[in-house]
């Protein structure tokens, strides 16, 4: 299973880059003994940060686990993880458990239009339904896409992540977290 909380362009893992924006996030309460807050560090920015996660879509399908495995590892506040997870995961501690419902906003986005252009712009390789490539903006800015339809003098393409659209909903453990070292 590939992961989804990463963001890393569709040529190595079918991801696109974490959209910033505001939304309102679901959560469940913490479960935290309060004496645990003043013992062990809290998930701040800097801190390298361990968990286990599993990821349902809004049908309660598994989309993606890290049980049986290594925890994934992240350092917060540095955009590795859907921005919705990070903000949620703030303040927390080692053991702790949390239940999180990430809106579309704040994880992949919503659906974007699919985009149209000549068949002269793109490698006759990539003439294919399915076949990934890199493309760029008018800004120069390469971004990953697949190719949805051939037509006569065009081809379609999808610029737009697996899970855009959906709201994801993460239930994840602390393992450990480790503050960043002083300056």
């Amino acid at each position: 299973m590939k992961s989804h909380l990463v963001a890393i362009p569709l040529a190595a893992v079918p991801l696109i880059a974490i959209l910033v924006v505001s939304a309102a996030i679901a959560e469940t309460p913490q479960e935290t003994p309060a004496k645990k807050k003043g013992t062990t560090p809290a998930i701040q920015k800097g801190s390298t940060v361990k968990l286990e996660y599993t990821l349902t879509d809004d049908k309660g399908e598994v989309l993606d686990s890290s049980k049986g495995k290594e925890p994934l590892t992240y350092v917060h506040g540095e955009g590795e993880i859907i921005v919705g997870l990070e903000r949620a995961l703030e303040g927390l501690h080692p053991g702790d458990r949390k239940r999180v419902t990430v809106p579309p906003e704040q994880a992949y986005g919503p659906v974007k239009p699919l985009i149209e252009v000549p068949k002269e712009r793109i490698p006759e390789r990539g003439y294919q339904v399915g076949f990934s490539l890199m493309v760029r903006n008018r800004n120069g800015t390469p971004f990953p896409a697949h190719v949805k339809e051939v037509k006569e003098k065009t081809i379609v393409l999808d610029a737009n992540h697996p899970l855009a659209g959906k709201s994801l909903t993460f239930e994840v453990k602390v393992i450990s977290v480790e503050l960043a070292p002083a300056k």
